[in-house]
């Protein structure tokens, strides 16, 4: 993490000190989160429409914060303090001074879905050759980046730095901030179709990773979503001087492809293009992670991590959780948890996967609305559970008012017996444990706003005993 005087820190992030006799006092640390105070850090307090952690300031110096960052609008600092006209603007000066310092090498990632997981993956594999720093959690906005960067050891030889969006502007200013030298585009999907208003428009905004990258970077995209490489051509689409580019994705047509898959019962062999390329084992299910492990094997590849590691780093691979994570009841029920969140993309790849699961008595599906897709949110529904097949679910629970269009979709190819439409989330787990055997695999998929965690822990501890 960033250790420095506080004479330091403010030439770094633009401020002036508020008595230069601070000036060598020692930070350790940035924290924003009154609550999460450490000893010797620079606490810097966030203002928003309902909050205003100038108000925290002298609980925090007290708690053990060597000084703070100030607004010099707010009158007078409690203690030592760097002035600044807005601290958050000070909070990216600052981690981004830092950055340029250390000389890191930055890998960013976006992408509709799979940025996690691609993330862990990259990682993994980095991390058997590299000293490599991550994006924690969802660290991933106008915040947590500058967070994640000021956390950075100051080793630390890559940063591996996912970037998020809502809006278009948002992904600019993360790449400026973190300025990639390689960067990753898993997807475009769906999600923030209700602000953005077209999938072309999302390509847009992703493609705005591209804005604070390196001269001669290497852009490693998705060459299975024509809209990247379309939007990517736009004569007006800025782009980093000599920009490489490098496709990943499941057809041959790319630069990296898998020559096989095989889809085993908790994890996926397959074997990535490459003249010296073995088969690797991967520690999830499902061809869409496939594709995010390929985009991180070109990432892998492009800074030297030998095939051996590959493999080794794969199968090593730690990922956070509620992403098709395997989850093992008590009565010996298999769940499939994927209720972090949703897309029509996503939903429809956490199907596929279930359609993969061999051995199980019946394959059960409990899909949930999936939120902030826009004015044809409905239609979405509808063709998600038209994807709907007999191979692929056996029985369909759905969850909340949109919800009830995957149903009605789902009777394209399933009988009306086997689909159950619940708006109370109550009733449905009731019913849900009523149909459930021991020996069944149960997929539990919304956005995350629906909280269907709820089912996958009622589904867990439920004691089935049905013969």
């Amino acid at each position: 993490m960033i250790k420095k005087s506080l004479g330091d820190i403010a030439v770094m992030c633009g401020g002036q000190l508020q008595n230069n006799e601070d000036s060598g006092l020692s930070v350790q640390g940035v924290v924003t989160d009154s609550r999460q105070i450490t000893l010797g850090c620079l606490f810097v307090p966030l203002v928003g429409e309902r909050f205003d952690g100038h108000h925290f300031a002298a609980d925090c110096l007290g708690a053990g914060a060597s000084a703070c960052l100030w607004e010099s609008s707010k009158g007078t600092p409690p203690g030592p303090a760097v002035l600044v006209e807005d601290t958050l603007a000070a909070l990216q000066n600052l981690a981004k001074a830092y950055r340029e310092e250390s000389g890191v090498k930055v890998v960013g990632i976006t992408g509709s879905n799979g940025k996690t997981t691609t993330k862990d993956l990259v990682f993994a594999l980095l991390s058997k050759r590299y000293k490599v720093h991550k994006t924690q959690g969802n660290y991933n906005n106008h915040i947590g980046l500058p967070l994640t960067l000021l956390a950075m050891p100051e080793d630390t030889e890559i940063a591996v730095l996912e970037m998020g969006m809502s809006g278009r502007g948002e992904i600019e200013l993360l790449s400026k901030l973190g300025e990639p030298e390689t960067a990753i585009i898993t997807n475009i999907g769906e999600s923030h179709l209700l602000q953005l208003g077209s999938r072309e428009e999302i390509a847009r905004a992703k493609l705005e990773i591209l804005a604070g990258m390196k001269l001669g970077g290497l852009l490693v995209y998705n060459g299975d979503e024509p809209l990247i490489a379309g939007v990517l051509a736009e004569p007006d689409m800025p782009k980093p001087e000599l920009l490489q580019t490098m496709t990943f994705g499941l057809t041959p047509y790319n630069d990296l492809y898998p020559t096989g898959i095989m889809f085993l019962d908790d994890r996926t062999v397959f074997t990535p293009s490459g003249d010296q390329a073995d088969p690797v084992e991967l520690p999830l299910l499902g061809e869409h992670n496939v594709s995010n492990a390929l985009a991180a094997i070109a990432i892998a590849r492009h800074y030297g991590v030998s095939e051996a590691f590959i493999r080794e780093g794969l199968g090593e691979a730690e990922l956070t959780g509620m992403r098709i994570e395997m989850v093992i009841g008590e009565s010996g029920i298999t769940v499939l948890n994927d209720a972090y969140n949703a897309s029509p993309t996503s939903m429809k790849a956490a199907i596929g996967v279930l359609g993969t699961m061999k051995g199980y008595r019946r394959k059960i599906a409990v899909l949930g609305d999936m939120l902030e897709l826009g004015p044809d949110e409905e239609a979405y529904h509808y063709e998600v559970g038209s994807s709907l097949t007999p191979d692929k679910a056996d029985l369909l629970f759905t969850y909340g008012p949109l919800s009830g269009h995957i149903a009605r979709g789902a009777q394209k190819h399933l009988t009306p017996g086997s689909i159950h439409a619940y708006t109370d989330k109550s009733e449905l787990i009731g019913k849900l444990i009523e149909h459930l055997h021991p020996q069944d695999v149960v997929l539990v998929k919304a956005s995350r706003g629906m909280r269907l965690e709820e089912v996958v822990e009622a589904v867990k501890f439920s004691k089935l005993d049905q013969p």
